[in-house]
């Protein structure tokens, strides 16, 4: 967030400047006032570039610019103070720094091209009455681009769905009629918005793992809360910019996995999620956590690396007693700051032990201590 002099009344051309920042081929226009300094406009920088204010370096002139030079003080270009923005490597937020609008949109699935003759899978009649037979139904990596009809046949058989990695673009509405569904797997498709039908999803009163990674999602809708049996969902590399207010009815949720989204800030009523144990909200926007994230009491880890957060819930690593996984890499938290927080040192018996645990089963890499976050 930035400074006061950021936020200033931007309509009076009087008090305000016109920046323009060249960053990876795009200029970038920002108003600023003119009392603003240097820091103030790398906090507004990092939503639109995804790049840590500590990881900008601004130069103008040749001159890389003090945190604290006021705008004030430096020389336009016809009234336009120019400069231009270096990204040092690794202090990224989200998926990297945005360069324009075809480079982002170059790095997603592509829809498949309309008016192509869409492949379908071709089934026997043995392998219909196997699904009914086993409640599973695994077509993954099967080039699948509309989900067959004979799946819809299997009704209420069915207790495993799996349509990983495939160029499905669009789930109807009669999915809910597979009511005993448990787990659906719908990872890296070509599914957006519009053509995902959450009534038929929320109708599976049974579901206790969704996994909608790797897709074109923009928005989680409302309909999420009636997922009242759910333990698992994974919604990571998407386009969310935020989650519903009503995630907070899924008192059963055990792991969140929505890292590698645009989401810039978590709803308050994830607090109610009391049987949370690991979340997974690295790579996004996020500049601060709500506060009930103290109340998730049976928390384990908690992965918030290459975000922007300035600061952490003031309690949560008193109250989380089972905490022993905190990723801060890559956000603006040091190790020095953590080592401040209240509850400080119960949480570090609790991580040097879990690591301890995993050099005596030798898990793979246990043989590195990783502090959790940044030195400086």
């Amino acid at each position: 967030m930035a400074t006061n002099g950021a936020t200033a009344d931007r309509s009076d051309p009087i008090n305000n400047v016109k920046i323009s920042v060249k960053f990876n081929g795009r200029s970038i226009p920002i108003n600023l006032s003119v009392d603003s300094t240097v820091k103030d406009l790398k906090y507004l920088l990092q939503p639109l570039t995804d790049v840590l204010p500590r990881g900008q370096k601004l130069i103008s002139k040749g001159k890389i610019l003090d945190d604290e030079e006021k705008f004030s003080s430096l020389g336009t270009y016809n009234g336009i103070y120019k400069l231009q923005l270096i990204a040092s490597q690794g202090l990224h937020q989200g998926s990297g720094p945005i360069k324009n609008e075809t480079t982002v949109a170059s790095n997603l699935r592509r829809v498949p091209e309309t008016g192509r003759r869409e492949k379908q899978v071709t089934l026997v009649k043995s392998q219909s009455k196997r699904w009914k037979l086993t409640g599973v139904i695994a077509l993954s990596n099967s080039d699948v681009k509309v989900i067959p009809h004979e799946v819809w046949n299997c009704g209420s058989s069915i207790r495993f769905l799996d349509l990983n990695c495939n160029s499905i673009q669009d789930i109807p509405e009669a999915i809910g009629g597979l009511s005993s569904l448990q787990k659906l797997l719908l990872n890296a498709n070509c599914i957006k918005d519009e053509f995902l039908s959450w009534k038929g999803i929320s109708s599976l009163k049974s579901l206790s793992f969704l996994s909608l990674s790797q897709n074109l999602l923009t928005s989680l809708p409302s309909d999420l809360g009636a997922l009242t049996t759910l333990k698992e969902l994974h919604v990571a590399n998407n386009q969310l910019t935020c989650l519903p207010d009503e995630i907070g009815l899924l008192l059963h949720l055990e792991v969140l996995e929505a890292n590698d989204n645009r989401i810039r800030a978590i709803p308050s009523c994830i607090g109610n999620c009391s049987s949370l144990v690991e979340a997974d909200l690295s790579s996004n926007l996020l500049v601060e956590l709500p506060e009930t994230f103290s109340s998730l009491r049976n928390l384990k880890a908690l992965h918030l690396h290459n975000n922007g957060l300035k600061s952490l819930p003031s309690t949560l690593l008193k109250n989380c007693t089972h905490l022993s996984t905190l990723d801060l890499h890559g956000t603006e938290i040091t190790m020095d700051m953590l080592r401040e927080f209240e509850g400080w040192e119960s949480f570090d018996e609790r991580r040097v032990l879990k690591h301890s645990k995993q050099l005596a089963f030798r898990v793979k890499g246990a043989s590195y201590f990783d502090e959790g976050a940044d030195k400086r």
